[in-house]
């Protein structure tokens, strides 16, 4: 049985492909996925899980080097916001359109949908290297 942090099979298979620039998002439960990206569907009810929680699990596994966020997430969702510059740390910020954000998805490996609720609980993840 596998020992580390992250259990789910679908997001630690997706992560053992992944290259430096590859791409994986996660996104709150309306978020729509575009048919080119694979779907890792988690949500079980409202706010399970939640967003903040699914990312530090994903980056307990992924080095990244660039996170991608809708510019309205900072007016809109604040807290959200925080709580992401937070996880990630020094990592680069790229902001775009919500509308956008929605049309680069269509380039990760896969999108993870969380039980999230809170507007603007999207990003966009972009692989680093590990030396």
């Amino acid at each position: 049985m596998k020992k580390a942090t992250l259990l789910n099979s679908c997001i630690s298979e997706e992560i053992s492909k992944m290259g430096h620039t590859d791409a994986i998002g996660i996104g709150d439960c309306g978020l729509p996925i575009p048919k080119e990206a694979r779907r890792i569907d988690l949500a079980l009810c409202k706010g399970i899980p939640s967003f903040i929680d699914t990312l530090k699990v994903v980056l307990s596994e992924l080095k990244i080097e660039e996170v991608v966020i809708a510019s309205e997430t900072k007016e809109v969702s604040p807290k959200i916001f925080e709580e992401i510059k937070k996880e990630i740390g020094d990592v680069l910020i790229t902001f775009v359109t919500h509308e956008d954000l929605k049309k680069e998805l269509k380039n990760c490996k896969a999108v993870i949908r969380t039980g999230e609720q809170t507007p603007y609980a999207n990003v966009i993840l972009k692989s680093g290297v590990v030396f």
